[in-house]
């Protein structure tokens, strides 16, 4: 099973995820990409859904994902796509609402050929510092990790 993720805080502001999937840069971009594929796994915490995604994943293209817990929680993400390149890199900017909404996260997420697989390799900019604090407060790194978890199962079953 790949390593659980790993994250590195750089100056006051960014934020670099890595993690390493047993499956190609071109299946785990499509699982980044496809609405009906993160559907099934970028949920985060047992009991979590997302029963709304809408991806346009072009330069210019608008993707909004919202999510719903056991307990009648709910948040959307929303953002857009500034770059795009298949398999290999996805730049873009989100923000949350919860319900209010968030400061902007400026993200890019590279798919790298590693190691039998794909190293997942994402860098976040937030405004300021409070801003990064916030976001790690919710328990966003726990959720992550749980649904490369949820990836990690759908690659091993040749379910995607």
């Amino acid at each position: 099973m790949p390593a659980p993720l790993e994250f590195v805080l750089d100056g006051d502001t960014n934020l670099t995820v890595t993690r390493h999937f047993a499956a190609t840069p071109d299946l785990v971009f499509r699982a980044h990409t496809d609405c009906a594929l993160m559907q099934r796994w970028m949920l985060g915490p047992p009991g979590w859904s997302m029963p709304g995604c809408e991806m346009d994943p072009r330069p210019g293209g608008a993707y909004r994902h919202d999510y719903a817990g056991p307990d009648g929680e709910e948040f959307s993400i929303v953002g857009e796509i500034i770059e795009i390149e298949p398999n290999r890199r996805i730049r873009h900017v989100e923000y949350m609402l919860v319900p209010e909404r968030t400061p902007d996260n400026n993200l890019e997420t590279l798919f790298e050929a590693a190691e039998g697989g794909t190293r997942l390799t994402l860098r976040m900019t937030l405004p300021d510092a409070a801003a990064r604090e916030a976001m790690l407060a919710t328990g966003m790194m726990e959720g992550m990790e749980l649904a490369y978890q949820s990836l990690d199962d759908l690659v091993e079953a040749n379910d995607v």
